[in-house]
């Protein structure tokens, strides 16, 4: 659901990986490998600068040639996928903690991708949204 498009490119030594849809995401490293590892983080901050300012995430934009789709980690992904079922469903998170009969910090916890939230917080939080967690395994 979230993957974005990356662009590296050559910047003297080092290889620089930017989003056109996620401005914000900027990233470095010594090998493409090294870069697209670090873009996964990038993007993570990026992305949660949205979450914090209550606005909605920018949609991914199609990959062009050379590109790269780079996704937020799974835990990361999730909680993006429910912060935006709640932003579609005009759902205030004083609404969504009062549905949980949690405390509001327990809600900005559920939505700050650097908190390692318990993966039946986000199925119970999905619930409420009337959504529900996929998870594939590819190979």
């Amino acid at each position: 659901m979230f993957k974005y498009p990356a662009t590296i490119t050559k910047d003297g030594r080092d290889l620089l990986v930017t989003f056109k849809d996620v401005p914000e995401a900027i990233t470095f490293g010594k090998t493409e490998a090294d870069a697209l590892s670090n873009a996964v983080d990038a993007l993570e901050t990026g992305l949660s600068f949205y979450v914090d300012a209550r606005k909605p995430l920018p949609k991914p934009s199609k990959a062009k040639r050379g590109q790269k789709l780079v996704s937020p980690s799974a835990l990361e992904s999730a909680k993006l996928g429910e912060y935006q079922a709640m932003m579609d469903q005009g759902i205030k998170k004083a609404e969504l903690a009062r549905s949980l009969g949690w405390h509001m910090p327990q809600i900005d916890r559920l939505f700050d991708l650097k908190h390692s939230s318990k993966f039946d917080q986000i199925e119970a939080a999905a619930t409420v949204l009337g959504c529900h967690i996929e998870i594939t395994v590819a190979v």
